[in-house]
């Protein structure tokens, strides 16, 4: 099975992890030429804060893409991937985090997703659920967690 799009998948509290999660899909998009769709996935509340905060001159612009493509994570790994000539485009989910990761998968075919995740105890996964886990149990394809 070849590698043709992979969906790196980022939310609101994963800006100190850009570098980790740029290698190690780099590690696998650049040999493959692999296209990397960067998703920035946002709860609707987060969305319409966001979007707000940025002031949009022309209200039309304020896309989920383009709401995506703001965010400092996503401006982050884009340089990343720029370093590495990997081609990527941006991608802006809304909806429950993980199933709207889940969506973009499988909207666009991908091969593969990255998520990031953080230590947690089965407890807090119990009480707080885990986007990263929803991700791997939903998605179309293969899921690499990258830990902090």
């Amino acid at each position: 099975m070849s590698i043709q799009t992979i969906v790196l998948a980022v939310g609101p509290s994963d800006g100190d992890r850009t570098e980790r999660l740029a290698e190690s899909v780099v590690e696998v998009a650049d040999p493959t030429g692999a296209s990397v769709v960067l998703t920035h996935a946002f709860t609707e509340d987060e969305y319409d804060s966001t979007r707000d905060r940025l002031d949009f001159a022309n209200p039309n612009d304020a896309t989920p893409d383009e709401v995506a493509s703001r965010q400092a994570t996503i401006r982050d790994l884009t340089t990343h991937l720029d370093d590495a000539a990997v081609d990527y485009s941006v991608r802006g989910a809304v909806g429950d985090h993980g199933r709207a990761i889940v969506d973009v998968a499988e909207s666009v075919s991908a091969d593969r997703v990255y998520v990031a995740g953080r230590k947690r105890s089965p407890t807090g996964k119990a009480v707080f659920g885990s986007t990263a886990q929803e991700v791997m149990l939903s998605a179309p394809c293969p899921v690499t967690f990258v830990r902090d």
